[in-house]
């Protein structure tokens, strides 16, 4: 039986180690430093949204595309998972277009994007439903994660599935074969995130952090908003959405590349808000800032790698098969299912090849 470690307990991690838990003839392990529950800015998971929001172009969309019908399942037939449907609802501004964020969500923002026929119940706003500030926007269903709530679900998942999990600290890629609970792992696979910028063996000097800074509340929306860009700086924008079985209500945000700062700014927070409360007066009932019901501040550090997440298997110095599968920026969770297949489709590849020495 292969032996197999995940090193990472992020939502790629435990999505990967959940679908390859699946294949009976495997044994898997995950080892990770920051596990479901902690909150450190390592550990990006926890911070984010999450939801379904693609981003990809339509030539490089099949991650995200496959990932929609299980999260679409689990919204709908497993509510321990903590997802539900909420209507997206996009505005776009055209002189965003060359904004960092206009460029970020440059598929998004279109009214004929390739998700077009995957969501459902897209369509374009007609003129009298978009603010004056948009020039043309669209709604579809979409759904929102509480994150407390399903990286436990995933790690209970693959507990179930037979998955050993335990806490480890590497300093190189190479040491993570020999954390195996049973012996020696026959495939490592890599979701270190963020860390694979300093992980030994990896030193992946293009994935950066990008900073996201949010404020959660208590107030309820009554949809999910997103809009091309923000009045204050090229790296600042704004979304609200709520999470799943009383997760709290998530205000966003900014787009800072290549800033690790992980503490809240007291006066980005204050532009968060009232940017979230112009775009959606519901929340307050028509009211200021001062009526949100703060939960508290956050920051997150999205792990960006400039040429593109990496979905590969690569055979290090010594023989070991590594596979790796990090650097999604703002979209692991809404890429997570479809990543994780690649990575399935790569251990049996280098598994395949193994057999036949």
């Amino acid at each position: 039986m292969p032996n197999i470690v995940v090193v990472g307990a992020g939502v790629s991690g435990l999505t990967t180690a959940l679908l390859l838990s699946k294949n009976p003839e495997y044994k898997v392990t995950i080892v990770a430093k920051h596990m479901p529950g902690d909150y450190d800015i390592e550990y990006t998971s926890p911070w984010a949204g999450a939801n379904y929001l693609p981003v990809s172009p339509a030539s490089d969309n099949r991650w995200e595309k496959n990932t929609w019908p299980e999260l679409a399942r689990l919204a709908q037939d497993v509510p321990e998972a903590g997802i539900h449907f909420q209507d997206a609802i996009v505005y776009n501004r055209n002189k965003d277009a060359q904004a960092t964020t206009g460029q970020w969500f440059n598929e998004l923002l279109s009214t004929k994007p390739w998700f077009a026929s995957v969501v459902p119940k897209f369509r374009v706003l007609s003129p009298s439903e978009l603010p004056p500030s948009a020039d043309s926007g669209t709604v579809f269903t979409s759904v929102c994660i509480n994150t407390a709530i399903y990286l436990p679900y995933l790690a209970s998942q693959c507990l179930k599935n037979g998955v050993n999990i335990s806490r480890g600290i590497i300093s190189h890629i190479n040491e993570a074969a020999s954390l195996h609970s049973s012996g020696k792992a026959d495939v490592v696979i890599n979701c270190t995130g963020l860390l694979a910028s300093k992980l030994g063996g990896v030193m992946d000097k293009t994935v950066i952090a990008c900073r996201g800074q949010i404020v959660v509340v208590r107030n309820t929306p009554g949809a999910m908003f997103t809009v091309s860009g923000t009045d204050d700086g090229d790296d600042e924008v704004s979304y609200i959405m709520q999470r799943a079985a009383g997760g709290g209500t998530i205000l966003g945000g900014t787009y800072q590349k290549g800033n690790w700062e992980s503490q809240p700014d007291p006066n980005q927070a204050i532009r968060i808000m009232k940017r979230a409360v112009e775009m959606c007066p519901e929340l307050t009932g028509g009211k200021g800032i001062e009526a949100l019901s703060v939960v508290r501040h956050g920051v997150g550090l999205r792990p960006l790698r400039t040429g593109g997440v990496r979905i590969e298997k690569e055979r290090l110095e010594g023989g070991q098969w590594v596979v790796h599968n990090y650097g999604h920026g703002g979209w692991g969770y809404q890429g997570s299912y479809g990543c994780s297949e690649g990575v399935v489709e790569l251990v049996e590849e280098v598994l395949s090849s193994k057999s036949k020495l």
